[in-house]
């Protein structure tokens, strides 16, 4: 694995070699922190209390997470891909610590998603072989879990969404991808919406989804109905671009 470099590991400094007094403190700053969006002091934060508490699959479920949120504030490919490659080694041994958890098992799709964007073409499609697969299982854990419905969706989507040629040359020389479908891609994102109708990110992705379908009338619907949401996580204005960029593609409503 790729080292994070030293620019990156800068800020976590402040880590003593030894926990706290008060590890319960510790927690309770860096979930704190995580909330205000501080992702750098609560990865600080978090990686203390890990030291402190490493059999603790919460705590390694929620340092995954700030290293997945670290990507977007790095300023290079490598520096992002070592952090996702850090958020990954996380959510395995959380998955590993509670694999009953559907929350703990979807972090590891999510985290081989992220890697998998930063990837070469070989990478990128054995990730999303086991993106799938994973998504699916902590579905079968929790069947009314809409963050896992929703990162099948996407899945689907976008698999669904590669072209003949791409999908041949997937086929010839990596050995294809599982089926994907457009209908299904909007069957687990609308299940997403039903479930977590006040999160924005579900009802952009059931847009894009829907824009993939061939529906643009329901698509417009569904991503205006997320953009006029509040942004309160860390990913929601990207996910607002992306669908703003679909959006103004889309035929205009007759």
């Amino acid at each position: 694995m790729t080292p994070l470099r030293p620019a990156l590991l800068g800020f976590v400094s402040l880590v003593a070699a030894s926990a706290r007094a008060d590890p319960d403190a510790v927690v309770r700053a860096a979930l704190a922190a995580e909330a205000r969006l501080d992702t750098r002091q609560a990865l600080a934060l978090f990686l203390e209390a890990v030291a402190a508490r490493p059999a603790d699959a919460f705590l390694q479920q929620k340092l995954a997470r700030q290293y997945s949120d670290l990507m977007v504030e790095l300023p290079t490919r490598e520096e992002q891909r070592a952090a996702v490659a850090q958020a990954l080694v996380h959510s395995r041994r959380a998955a590993e610590l509670e694999p009953q958890s559907a929350e703990n098992v979807l972090s590891v799709a999510i985290c081989l998603g992220k890697l998998g964007v930063l990837s070469g073409t070989r990478d990128k499609i054995r990730y999303s072989r086991e993106l799938r697969a994973e998504a699916e299982r902590a579905l079968t854990l929790d069947p009314g879990y809409a963050w896992a419905h929703h990162i099948l969706g996407r899945w689907h989507h976008e698999v669904a969404e590669l072209s003949g040629t791409a999908r041949l040359v997937v086929k010839l020389f990596y050995g294809g991808l599982p089926g994907a479908s457009h209908a299904e891609a909007v069957r687990h994102l609308g299940r997403a919406v039903e479930l977590e109708p006040g999160q924005l990110k579900h009802h952009l992705e059931l847009g894009l989804a829907l824009a993939g379908a061939g529906q643009p009338g329901p698509a417009r619907v569904a991503i205006q109905r997320g953009l006029e949401m509040p942004s309160r996580e860390k990913h929601d204005e990207a996910a607002k671009a992306r669908a703003r960029a679909v959006l103004e593609r889309l035929p205009a409503a007759s």
